[in-house]
């Protein structure tokens, strides 16, 4: 990997590796952008195949960060860690502290969060050693991002069912859900409560069993949940599930759903444009979890975190409008919108 060809060309600011010999800690901190102010992210545990794989990650994970800031006008810029490691075998409260010490380090050019494979209580450990740590327990704290998250793509699906049907009421949609986690269950409960017909998927079966008996969802095979007939499909697990294999393969009207990187490629928005499905960009969509960290910068209230979550709507309303009224994908609408807001901020820091 030419490592300082791919900053230049994809505008990354800093990598920083992280390494303690005496926990073990092996980490990249990636910062993309900070334009818009210190990068906030979250700290991904994941057991890489290779250092290039874990590079690759935070790397990628960090520029789709600063997209996702801009477009909710957010004034934060895009990073990413991630620690290298089996969340069950590997992660210790040393290699947590060796990793605050690290952030800290930077002086508040990154904020850190939860993210895969790290949690809550991760952060109270991470917090020991930094103060640039955000998503932690306690009062003032936002803590646990998933219910912010859900109701994001709970009302971004809102916005998208109004582009495609003509209205944004869910009442009577079949919305086939691929992935019941964390995040995934809270947007089958405001679907549940407003009227909509579930259909779900999961590896892991006792999310499917508990879907199943609290929302009477119909539970399919993990390969099936492309076929069925549906309104919505909403993808929140694995990311590249808009591909080759299954596009074709597709019967829905929308895709909104809470997944990263949820095309596998750009041509596939492309694809899904010319053949008339609305597609809520991902990381416009799954926004809420980080629209709630963020007000912890301004003091923390839950009633006004979520009402700038609930915004997510809006910001769907003016990416779908640019895709009408300019015959462009919605995922070029909204990687312009942010754009825009970075260039701005640019010109009047010149």
């Amino acid at each position: 990997m030419e490592l300082f060809q791919t900053m230049t060309l994809d505008g990354y600011e800093q990598l920083v590796f992280c390494q303690d010999k005496k926990t073990g800690l092996k980490a990249i901190i990636a910062i993309h952008d900070t334009t818009l102010g210190p990068a906030l992210g979250g700290a991904r545990m994941w057991n890489y195949v290779s250092e290039d794989a874990a590079i690759e990650d935070a790397m990628r994970l960090a520029k789709g960060m600063t997209y996702k800031h801009a477009v909710s006008s957010l004034n934060f810029g895009g990073g990413k860690s991630v620690i290298i490691g089996d969340p069950k075998k590997d992660k210790s409260e040393g290699s947590l502290l060796a990793f605050g010490r690290f952030v800290q380090s930077l002086n508040g050019r990154y904020i850190t969060a939860e993210d895969v494979g790290t949690t809550v209580e991760d952060m109270d450990t991470i917090a020991r050693e930094t103060k640039y740590v955000a998503g932690k327990s306690g009062q003032g704290s936002s803590g646990n991002p998933s219910p912010a998250t859900a109701f994001g793509v709970y009302h971004g699906m809102k916005s998208a069912a109004k582009e495609a049907f003509g209205s944004d009421s869910l009442e009577g949609k079949t919305v086939a859900v691929q992935g019941v986690g964390n995040v995934a269950f809270h947007l089958c409960k405001h679907l549940h409560e407003e009227g909509a017909q579930l259909i779900v998927t999961d590896i892991n079966k006792e999310a499917v069993m508990r879907a199943v008996e609290q929302f009477g969802a119909k539970a399919v095979d993990p390969n099936e949940i492309y076929d069925v007939p549906c309104d919505i499909y909403a993808p929140c697990a694995l990311g590249a599930t808009i591909n080759d294999d299954t596009i074709v393969r597709l019967r829905a009207k929308v895709i909104a759903g809470s997944a990263n990187n949820q095309l596998k490629e750009a041509r596939h928005g492309e694809q899904l444009h010319s053949m008339g499905i609305v597609y809520a960009p991902d990381y416009v969509i799954n926004a809420g979890g980080v629209i709630n960290i963020a007000e912890e910068w301004h003091g923390y209230d839950r009633e006004r975190a979520f009402l700038k979550v609930k915004e997510i709507y809006n910001t769907l309303t003016q990416i779908f409008d640019i895709t009408r009224h300019e015959g462009i994908p919605s995922y070029l609408a909204a990687d312009r919108l942010a754009e825009n807001r970075i260039r701005s901020r640019q010109i009047v820091q010149a």
